[in-house]
């Protein structure tokens, strides 16, 4: 059941993608062959005002084929036939789409769930952030000119700019709607720590995700894994593991932690590391809160632009090599963690499922989204390129030499994607 699960989540963003490639190649005139449903025989098909309508027995994507897309054609209505502002647009469409998809299930979700705003909850007296003035209620708005929306902007900023010193942060907030700016200096902290970070609030399991230099990291533990059991104490959400640490602090004494990865059961010691920490001195809200059908709509756009921000800022990270590749996913690991989702509804209830699916889907579709907009040949990026290349110019280029370039695009996909089928193998299952 979970498989069919995530084949039908990834069946709908593709066949979406390919939908928007279909909606624009008939309105520029584009002769469209064959649109179909799922992959692999077909199941059923009709031919319509000249375009072969299919469903195949696969639920695994689509495929929008247009005539002359890849070979030279004399019709009319052959792509490379078009105008080049028509071909960029009917391009372009399959990534829009995507971005409309992730818009459509945002609405959803936040309709459903809410937004977390980026209200500071907690200010400690004598904290960077009680010096910078700032207040309970305040609503940060900005971090060194970065845009924040909800509270998981505030995290992202700094997952992906570590404070590594007391250099100053500018923070713009609203206060009793006056805006406000100021400049926090960073507390700088010596102690033990996992080198993990997880909601400290959150009644769902405590799943966590490894930091730099992390100690869980070097014990043998994963991304995602899920903590169970520390030093015998069982810990059944994150918000038990913030208890146990809270009443337990750490002293350089190795714990014995039990954890999950991929439903089997480990059992490591993990010794934490004296680290020297840098703390911006105050607390923000972790909590949703539900918002009006114009808030929804905001929210939801903000969601979908949270997804493609970060998305691009993961993909500069892989590309500067800062990702490495254990850390790198593909379809089975995503495949592995949707059917976890499908596995817990007794825990959670279906409710929470569906939204935890449709979430999973805003990722999912804003991400393919952004990566066919990567300049990479063979990808719908590659082709915008050339396209632009040949608007430029005012003629395009060999199109036997465009094809090469796009074969050998598509070559090198097939190789990432075997590399990361493999590599889901061995990080899923053992």
């Amino acid at each position: 059941m979970k498989i069919i699960v995530a084949l039908l989540i990834f069946g709908v963003i593709i066949t979406f993608h390919e939908l928007g490639h279909f909606l624009l190649a008939k309105k520029n005139g584009i002769v469209v062959t064959e649109f179909s449903i799922g992959m692999g025989p077909r199941l059923f098909s009709k031919v319509y005002h000249g375009t072969r309508y299919s469903l195949k027995l696969l639920p695994i994507g689509g495929s929008c084929m247009m005539l002359g897309e890849d070979e030279i054609n004399d019709n009319e209505g052959a792509f490379n036939n078009k105008n080049v502002w028509a071909r960029i647009s009917t391009i372009f469409a399959g990534p829009l789409f995507n971005f409309i998809l992730a818009f459509l299930l945002a609405l959803f979700v936040v309709g459903m769930v809410g937004y977390d705003p980026a209200r500071v909850v907690n200010v400690p007296e004598g904290s960077a952030g009680a010096n910078a003035g700032l207040q309970v209620g305040d609503i940060i708005t900005e971090i060194d000119s970065e845009n924040v929306v909800f509270a998981r902007d505030i995290s992202t900023h700094f997952d992906f700019k570590p404070i590594k010193s007391q250099n100053p942060i500018t923070v713009k907030f609203k206060r009793n709607g006056e805006k406000l700016s100021t400049t926090l200096i960073p507390d700088a902290e010596k102690r033990y720590m996992l080198g993990i970070s997880y909601s400290p609030d959150s009644q769902g399991e405590a799943q966590i995700t490894l930091l730099e230099n992390s100690a869980f990291k070097d014990a043998g533990i994963k991304n995602g894994d899920v903590i169970t059991a520390v030093n015998g104490t069982e810990i059944k959400t994150s918000a038990d593991l913030s208890s146990y640490l809270g009443s337990h602090p750490l002293d350089g004494t190795a714990l014995s932690v039990t954890f999950t990865h991929n439903e089997k059961s480990n059992t490591v010691n993990v010794t934490p590391r004296m680290t020297e920490w840098y703390t911006i001195g105050f607390n923000y809200n972790q909590g949703y809160e539900k918002t009006g059908v114009f808030g929804v709509v905001r929210y939801s756009i903000s969601e979908v632009r949270y997804w493609i921000e970060t998305t691009v800022k993961s993909l500069g990270k892989l590309f500067t090599g800062k990702v490495g590749a254990d850390e790198l996913g593909g379809p089975v690991r995503i495949v592995s963690e949707l059917g976890n989702v499908v596995d817990a509804k007794e825990d959670i209830g279906i409710k929470n499922v569906i939204i935890i699916l449709f979430n999973w889907g805003i990722l999912l579709s804003a991400n393919l989204g952004v990566m066919n907009l990567l300049p990479i040949p063979a990808l719908d990026g590659g082709r915008i390129i050339f396209l632009i290349i040949e608007a430029v110019r005012g003629k395009p280029l060999d199109r036997e030499k465009e094809g090469f370039v796009h074969m050998l695009g598509f070559i090198a996909l097939m190789i990432l994607m075997v590399f990361l089928f493999f590599n889901d193998i061995k990080n899923v299952f053992f």
